[in-house]
């Protein structure tokens, strides 16, 4: 029996006979902890019919994630505060201009199957660089979403989104991570996703030269998800979370996704 490559997967159908996937914009920082603590609870109540699908666009402090197969020679100068995430893959960062988003849904309804929800995730991120005129791809054996460097040498590729989730009851967590307009020297505290080969690196859209504001992004987004995994309908605020996790103001730098 033959293995698709990654290329070849067939993605995840889209639910029409599901209710609406709701869609959440936090507009303050959002700390770690306090997503973390967010998404576990909403995932067992997707997994219980008690709420209902969500994706939750969030941006963070800065800060390292270290993921169930990170190393600790990866972390090379952990100046912003590093948290076990619980999701696959190694080390990443998140900070302010990368949009995080974390995606929540059911697998048992969708199709229990990892690799085409990963799949997905890429072709939905494809699809959203492709709206701003770049080409995104996918890698066989790094997951993620790159751009072809040739500019800064033959073979050289960057990073414009990682990936990287967890699966609990069949609902997914974590997700990806959009590089939008960060500081991009924040990520050389780390080795992205284990990647170290020097032709590889980080890019951003801002990097990129698409000056394109976080709301634009946000727009894409939403627009790209819906032909991938269906409806969306806007966050019922209050409906399964009692206590918002925005903060008013970041956390201090001295205090996700492969």
């Amino acid at each position: 029996m033959s293995t698709r490559t990654r290329n070849e997967l067939r993605l995840l159908p889209p639910l029409a006979d599901a209710g609406a996937v709701e869609w959440r914009v936090s507009r303050r920082p959002v700390d770690y902890p306090a997503a973390l603590a967010l998404m576990d609870a909403r995932a067992s109540a997707i997994a219980a019919g008690e709420a209902a699908e969500l994706v939750w666009l969030v941006e963070h402090p800065p800060l390292y994630t270290a993921g169930t197969s990170a190393r600790e020679g990866d972390l090379r100068h952990p100046r912003f505060p590093v948290f076990a995430a619980g999701r696959g893959g190694q080390l990443t960062y998140h900070g302010p201009g990368q949009r995080v988003a974390y995606v929540m849904l059911d697998l048992k309804r969708r199709g229990p199957d990892v690799r085409r929800f990963v799949a997905t995730l890429e072709e939905w991120l494809i699809r959203t660089l492709a709206a701003f005129n770049i080409r995104g791809e996918r890698r066989e054996q790094r997951v993620g979403v790159w751009v072809r460097r040739p500019d800064k040498g033959p073979g050289f590729e960057d990073k414009i989104a990682a990936i990287g989730i967890r699966v609990k009851h069949w609902v997914t967590l974590h997700g990806m991570a959009l590089n939008v307009a960060p500081d991009l020297a924040h990520f050389a505290g780390i080795v992205p996703c284990g990647v170290s080969e020097p032709r590889y690196g980080v890019t951003s859209l801002a990097d990129l030269g698409v000056a394109a504001t976080m709301a634009e992004v946000d727009g894409v987004l939403r627009e790209q998800f819906e032909p991938l995994f269906g409806a969306t309908a806007d966050y019922a605020v209050g409906s399964t979370e009692n206590n918002s996790p925005d903060r008013r103001k970041p956390s201090s730098p001295d205090l996700a996704s492969s």
